[in-house]
């Protein structure tokens, strides 16, 4: 992406906390984001004669001469800012009528609203982060549990981009004496030894496959894992599912098909985000309603990273269920505190009782093991995004025609090419290789002020 896109001469404002909090904070970034705070701004000095990285405390005054309220202004001078621009943050008290306020008087003096991820997409402009590292802040945003916010945070310290850059370079480094043979094509000499590019090549593509392969876990933790909870109508679904949330959030009674719809709620276990849906039992009936909330269980049961299969203890017998090779399936003997059988015919189901508790912690921790993370740490690097696991698929096939091209003896410049397009794709991740198009979609998720 060329830097002429890089818009200097606007500066923009907007909040960068959510509302509602006791203090808010309004962040101008852009070339006049100082000279329009000095005109709004009374403290001790002017801003524009302070250093960077500094705390000013004041009032904030309207063009009338009226004191808005008592601020916190910090302040940050090009290049040594978020965005590479100059930047003051304004510590506010957290009132919608004074944010508001404060956000027109910037307007007045000539700042524009942002746009939403318009400082990041700044930030990622100017050089101060690559692409990846940038749609790890709005994960970080979006992050609501322990290992969802542990994937963000290590892509944004540039774990991840550090071992792309790091392929990127060998790559590049081979092709430049490809580049070099074509040049002295007519001398017949060879610069890029083809057992070491082999070798290079083979581990690229080990490193691309490793990468590849955490996307299963990565987006899992990222996003949550699916939970279904199926059965025949009665055999405690929904007292199941009031009791892993502890709440009481699904309607219960004795009485068949209560469940007409799925309900869908979700809770943390262990720092992993569950997805759970209660659905409709699953038999046949000519209740027009009810056969709807069945197909809605099915529809569930696609979506699923576990199918939870419930069985009661008087009568356990699982209805066979389609599912996914992928998807992890699970059978539960439920009610066990209604009988005195002590064995089973299903030896491998998790025997629980949902009204009473009892069993409740071994199927947590069964639903925990699906998201095996005892291999990872803070540091380590797992693709949670489907943008760039796409790209690194595109890498990887454009990897193997390169090693075919090799095995087949192909002239020097195809094979060059092939190795581009590994370069190109491995560069759309870190937006070394980009578009308007991609970022417009990137950035327009985030949340203004950010």
């Amino acid at each position: 992406m060329a830097l002429q896109h890089f818009d200097t001469d606007t500066t923009i404002v907007a909040p960068s906390t959510a509302s509602g909090g006791a203090v808010a904070v309004i962040r101008l970034s852009g070339c006049h984001s100082i000279s329009i705070a000095d005109r709004m701004f009374r403290g001790s000095k002017p801003l524009s004669s302070a250093k960077g990285y500094t705390l000013h405390y004041g009032d904030i005054i309207n063009e009338y001469g009226e004191v808005i309220d008592d601020v916190v202004v910090a302040l940050f001078r090009t290049p040594h800012s978020y965005t590479g621009d100059d930047t003051v943050e304004i510590t506010i008290h957290g009132s919608e009528y004074i944010t508001s306020e404060v956000l027109r008087i910037a307007i007045h003096y000539g700042a524009v609203m942002a746009l939403p991820g318009e400082f990041t997409r700044r930030a990622f402009l100017a050089g101060k982060l690559d692409l990846s590292r940038a749609e790890a802040v709005a994960d970080i945003i979006a992050s609501d549990s322990r290992w969802s916010h542990t994937i963000a945070s290590t892509q944004m310290r540039g774990n991840y981009s550090a071992k792309l850059v790091s392929l990127r370079s060998e790559l590049l480094r081979l092709c430049s004496l490809l580049e070099l043979e074509l040049d002295f094509s007519e001398e017949d000499v060879e610069f890029a030894d083809r057992k070491q590019l082999r070798s290079m090549l083979d581990n690229v593509g080990r490193e691309i496959e490793s990468l590849m392969s955490s996307f299963s876990l990565g987006n899992i933790l990222k996003n949550g894992v699916n939970v279904a909870i199926i059965g025949e109508p009665n055999v405690g679904k929904s007292t199941l599912l009031n009791t892993l949330i502890e709440d009481d959030r699904a309607m219960v009674s004795d009485i068949a098909g209560t469940t007409r719809d799925t309900i869908e709620v979700t809770t943390v276990i262990d720092g992993i985000r569950y997805r759970f849906v209660d659905t409709a039992g699953l038999r046949d009936t000519d209740d027009r309603l009810e056969q709807m909330g069945i197909d809605r269980t099915r529809r569930a049961i696609e979506r699923a990273h576990i199918v939870l299969h419930i069985a009661s203890s008087d009568n356990v017998a699982f209805e066979a269920i389609e599912h996914q090779p992928h998807q992890h399936y699970i059978r539960v003997i439920n009610k066990i505190d209604l009988t005195t059988s002590s064995s089973f015919p299903d030896s491998d189901a998790v025997m629980i009782s949902a009204k009473e508790g009892i069993g409740i912690d071994t199927l947590r921790a069964t639903l925990r093991g699906v998201a095996n993370t005892t291999s990872l740490d803070s540091g380590s690097v797992v693709v949670s995004n489907m943008r760039h696991y796409s790209a690194l698929d595109k890498a990887l096939s454009a990897l193997r025609n390169a090693l075919s091209a090799m095995d087949n003896d192909v002239p020097t410049d195809l094979l060059s090419e092939d190795i581009r397009q590994i370069l190109h794709h491995l560069g759309e991740i870190t937006g070394e290789i980009t578009s308007t198009d991609i970022l417009q979609n990137i950035f327009s998720k985030f949340c203004i002020g950010k």
